[in-house]
């Protein structure tokens, strides 16, 4: 499948296939870096539906949308040097609410739009006990292989605890984007904002 000039790796379509899938520009196609930013998805790069205070994951391809000025955020990362790496949590895939062909939509959305190398999934529900669901760091450590990517020097932005807490057993140092949802705030990330433009300003300020 091509995405503004960009190929992307073919995941499966049958939901009973619950293995960690990528959507992914091919490593021939983009500069190998030694630096990264780990990006969870929803209330990051694009909006999550708040009901009750808490989260939720778009269900379709309608209730996808960007949040404002991530494409900006994401160019200024891609033009100091950073490879974009979208790491997210899908359980809704294993409990049967969205199938692969929508998450593959909005993964090619997202990586002709912003630029990303890659969107990594884990589709597992809590139940699972696998390593690649945050806050477990399988996701982030796996991409870190494949890319040579130095995790001291990386980081993960994320809307809730467990991208935080898996960015700090990845050794990358964290940004919590806080939505002021009614659910367990992060220990300790290294900064604290309100969305991706500002984690991104204080990640260029630390570069220069």
């Amino acid at each position: 499948m091509q995405n503004g000039g960009k190929t992307a790796r073919a995941v499966p379509t049958d939901n009973r296939q619950l293995k960690p899938a990528i959507r992914a520009v091919t490593c021939s196609a983009i500069d190998l870096r030694n630096k990264a930013v780990f990006l969870d998805r929803d209330g990051v790069l694009n909006r999550s539906l708040v009901k009750g205070g808490k989260p939720y994951a778009p269900l379709n391809r309608q209730e996808f949308s960007l949040l404002d000025n991530v494409k900006q955020a994401c160019q200024l990362l891609t033009e100091n040097g950073f490879l974009l790496v979208g790491v997210t949590n899908q359980p809704e895939i294993a409990r049967g609410h969205i199938d692969w062909r929508t998450i593959n939509e909005m993964h090619d959305f997202l990586i002709a739009e912003l630029g990303l190398v890659e969107v990594r999934v884990c589709p597992h529900d809590d139940c699972d006990k696998c390593a690649c669901r945050k806050p477990r760091p399988g996701m982030i450590l796996d991409a870190a292989a494949l890319y040579e990517v130095d995790l001291s020097s990386s980081f993960m932005v994320g809307d809730r605890w467990k991208d935080i807490d898996a960015g700090v057993s990845a050794g990358c140092r964290t940004v919590f984007v806080d939505h002021g949802y009614d659910e367990p705030r992060p220990a300790c990330p290294d900064f604290t904002c309100a969305d991706l433009f500002q984690a991104t300003a204080w990640i260029l300020a630390l570069k220069s």
